[in-house]
Parts: C-alpha cells; structure tokens; sequence
C-alpha cells in the first residue's frame, strides 16, 4: 500500500534533494521562533506600523516564492535589506527589515527555490557566505546602538542573576545548519569552499545565483 505522504514530485528528488529540502525547512522554522522572540522582547518595533500583529508579520515574511513586494524597505532583500533596518535613519519596523533581510538572503542561498530537484543544484560558497552573514547579523546586533547608548534592537538579557542566551542557541542552530549543508554540497561536488573570506569590518559577503 502506498503511504498516504506519498507524493509523485518525490520521485524526481535526490537524497540531497530532500536532505536540502530538510534544512531550508528548519531554517524558516529557527527564523520564525527569532522573529517572535525579538518581536516580544521589542515591541516598540511593532506598534510603529498600527494593526500589525506577529503573526501578521509572520505571513508577511515568510513567503515562498520570495517576492520584492515591501515599497516601506524600498523593495530591498537580502543583506541589503537587513542594513536598512541598522540605519538610524529608519524610522519603520527594524525586526521586519531585519527577518525580511535574513530570510531572503537563505533562501536565496538555496537558489531562490520552495522545492528543490536534481537540477538544482546549490553553491557550497553561498551556503558559507550566509552563514557567515549570520554571525555578522548578531554582531551588528550585539553592538548596534541609539543615541543614548542603549541597544538598538534587545536580544538577550540577565533575568534573576542568569544570563538568558536563547537567542545565541538559536541563532547558533541557524549557522551550524548552513554550515553543515555548506560541507555537504561541498563533499558531493568535490569543490572547494573558500573559507579564507575577508571579513574586515564585518561586511556581509555576496551570495549569488
């Protein structure tokens, strides 16, 4: 008897295929629980846009396929968009800038594809680079400051004498899971990542197509 999560597209999937498939999926999954956590610990952010709620900013951001559609980020995605919501001129949703900025910039490290086949194969690079990215991403936020010297966006934070890093853990999942994928797509193809990247200055590395 044929299982009932059978499904025919599944025939045309490698092991890598869907192996891909798993780790994009368990990335929106990491990127969902930050958005909500930076959203609870920062509600400032979201009342600048009035009627919003988090999970109407989650339907928002997580959408497959990926379209530039946000005019209030300029139509910016990636790295691009993630700056925007640093710059201490704006004067909108820093979290949304940032979420919208984060996930496009993964899911374009897996071609800009929602489902992944033989054909598609993936850059080991660009894996890296968003890994990468990301810990540029929580440097920025570890060190990012308004005029008075407090945080621009708060993350984690001391409750009752114990430092509450949940935020580390998560965003350390993220990078070990585009790490990971990275040294996967790497040993099928047999090319090399160049892991010797400049980072002076923390800027975001490129991820192209």
């Amino acid at each position: 008897m044929v299982s009932s999560d059978f499904d025919i597209k599944n025939l045309a999937k490698t092991n890598i295929d869907i192996i891909s498939e798993l780790h994009m999926n368990q990335a929106t999954f990491l990127l969902k629980n930050l958005t909500k956590k930076l959203y609870k610990k920062n509600p400032g952010e979201l009342q600048k846009v009035p009627g919003q709620t988090i999970d109407s900013r989650l339907k928002q951001i997580f959408v497959c396929p990926v379209e530039k559609k946000f005019a209030k980020l300029d139509f910016k995605e990636s790295t691009d968009a993630i700056l925007l919501g640093f710059e201490p001129e704006f004067k909108g949703d820093r979290i949304f800038a940032m979420m919208v900025g984060l996930y496009t910039m993964i899911h374009k490290s897996y071609n800009s594809k929602c489902e992944l086949f033989m054909l598609d194969y993936l850059n080991e690079q660009n894996l890296y680079n968003s890994a990468r990215n990301i810990e540029i991403f929580v440097w920025r936020l570890n060190s990012r400051k308004k005029d008075d010297g407090s945080l621009m966006i708060l993350t984690n934070s001391i409750e009752g004498g114990i430092q509450n890093l949940s935020y580390e853990r998560l965003f350390g999942k993220l990078i070990s899971l585009q790490d990971t994928m990275a040294q996967i797509v790497s040993d099928r193809t047999g090319r090399v990542i160049n892991k010797m990247v400049q980072m002076a200055g923390m800027a975001f590395l490129p991820i192209g197509i």
